[in-house]
């Protein structure tokens, strides 16, 4: 009865996890990779795309998403890389956090400021984003738009970005209130202050576009414009 009772557990417990995906691996872009024909999209965080362009500190433009597909490639180098998958994207890709040994390469590309912490799906990397922001590197260096609203304005404009942006699901748009509803205020001292839905004084902050104060669509796009969080 015991041996049976073993078995059971083995087969519904966590034995039912993923394996990690080893080996050489091949870099598509910023944040996707290829293991022996295994396309893996690194987990929470999202790159520039290969098209896209930002400006560095002297304002010039330079092709950001070439830059952080470069510098992932040259950081795995020859190496054997671990990816230990985390879950499966509508696109079919493997969604996991990879590793050249101990380290998280998710994390290394977020610390460089090669991509952006993901928030849209998580916020592992959100605490790194923001000590790389502050530090002003690579993409902080600068000014870009979000790679999301990259896209999102290029498909608006009936260019093809991702080969997984194709074809989007039909979906109602949102109302741009919804879509773009964190408040960006300016305190009497200066500061530059965003304040997100919900937070204690989101509903009596009101926004003065006159006085230099905005709405953002995301937490990348208000810090990357100089504003940061309020406090709790």
């Amino acid at each position: 009865m015991r041996h049976a009772l073993a078995a059971v557990l083995l087969l519904t417990g966590p034995a039912l996890a993923a394996e990690p995906i080893v080996g050489r691996a091949s870099v598509t872009d910023g944040d996707t990779v290829v293991i022996r024909g295994t396309r893996i999209r690194l987990h929470g965080i999202d790159a520039p795309e290969s098209a896209q362009l930002c400006q560095d500190a002297a304002g010039k433009s330079y092709r950001c998403g070439q830059v952080a597909a470069l510098a992932l490639a040259d950081r795995i180098g020859e190496a054997n890389i671990s990816c230990e998958p985390r879950d499966t994207d509508r696109y079919g890709r493997t969604v996991a956090v990879c590793r050249k040994g101990d380290e998280d390469l998710n994390a290394w590309m977020v610390s460089q400021g090669y991509a952006t912490a993901y928030q849209r799906y998580s916020r592992n990397y959100v605490g790194v984003e923001i000590a790389a922001s502050a530090l002003k590197r690579g993409l902080w260096a600068g000014t870009f738009d979000p790679p999301s609203d990259w896209r999102r304005a290029k498909r608006a404009g009936g260019v093809e970005t991702r080969p997984e942006m194709e074809k989007p699901p039909a979906a109602a748009p949102a109302p741009p209130q919804a879509a773009c509803a964190i408040k960006g205020n300016i305190s009497r001292k200066g500061a530059k202050i965003y304040h997100l839905p919900g937070t204690r004084d989101y509903d009596r902050t009101v926004i003065d576009q006159g006085s230099g104060e905005r709405m953002f669509c995301s937490e990348v796009e208000a810090k990357a414009a100089g504003w940061r969080a309020a406090r709790s």
